[in-house]
């Protein structure tokens, strides 16, 4: 068996762009031979991976998974190259098995997967992000991917009792609010969960725009528009979508809470847009 020292897998690093463990595990299996190796990084495309990891991939899916019994949900946003392997089936087989995995298990390294998935596929492979939800106590998680899998939506709603969870109308409520965060683009559930760096910037924004009013006006009318701020990006003062905004989420999620006879809460959301952190 030839020494693996850091010259040899310096080398081979130099032959392949592979990563430094991968050069390492393909050494050790290939008892130091340095050409074995070579073929064994070719084999399990960690060799391709590396070279095309240097290369853009701002196109993508948002995908998601819940698993049975709506306890726990995953959305992720993987990006490739271009939007045609972004829609090539291969590619979405892939991406949903990933989401899968890391549902199952929040530890789950899928690094293995996307080296395949570059190999095969033939372009950079990202997995940007993820987030996972899990209910604590009485509620339900529920996944919206919006048509062409650019914008995704995770959601956790809870109520009082486990009964109310089951029925018919809190499931369609819960997915009507999934459909909200889709298309209003809210940033925090409620008022309080805005971040006040957020709400600091848009009260100086407000100010410098009335500055010439008078004195005892300026306060009043920053606190209009800081209100109005909140009306468009806080989900609970949002106009409900489906009902054309002639009334506000919290009313509606009030009423279906009094024709159920419980009390239920929108406890918190994940909203994932393909490139925008890019853009951040």
């Amino acid at each position: 068996m030839a020494e693996i020292t850091a010259a040899v897998v310096g080398k081979l690093r130099e032959m392949t762009n592979a990563g430094l463990m991968d050069c390492k595990r393909a050494l050790k299996e290939a008892n130091g031979d340095l050409n074995a190796a070579v073929d064994i990084l070719r084999k399990t495309g960690a060799a391709t991976a590396a070279r095309k990891a240097s290369r853009e991939a701002k196109e993508g899916v948002v995908t998601q998974c819940i698993l049975p019994g709506s306890r726990i949900g995953v959305l992720v946003e993987i990006n490739c190259e271009t939007d045609f392997v972004a829609k090539n089936e291969t590619f979405r087989a892939f991406c949903d098995e990933i989401a899968r995995k890391l549902a199952n298990d929040p530890k789950a390294d899928p690094e293995a997967d996307r080296v395949a998935a570059v190999s095969k596929i033939g372009e950079n492979i990202k997995i940007s992000r993820h987030q996972r939800l899990e209910v604590s106590g009485n509620g339900m998680i529920a996944a919206y991917i919006h048509t062409g899998a650019k914008v995704g939506v995770l959601v956790e709603v809870g109520a009082g009792r486990e009964s109310t969870v089951a029925h018919e109308d809190f499931k369609q409520l819960v997915r009507d609010i999934s459909l909200q965060i889709t298309a209003a683009q809210p940033i925090a559930v409620s008022r309080d969960q805005v971040d006040p760096v957020i709400v600091a910037k848009e009260r100086e924004i407000a100010a410098e725009q009335v500055k010439n009013k008078p004195p005892q006006a300026i306060a009043k009318i920053v606190e209009g528009k800081l209100d109005k701020f909140f009306q468009s990006h806080c989900l609970l003062d949002q106009g409900f979508v489906k009902k054309n905004s002639e009334v506000t989420v919290r009313e509606h999620v009030a009423g279906v809470a009094k024709q159920l006879g419980d009390e239920i809460t929108i406890r918190r959301f994940i909203r994932f847009q393909v490139g925008e952190m890019a853009g951040a």
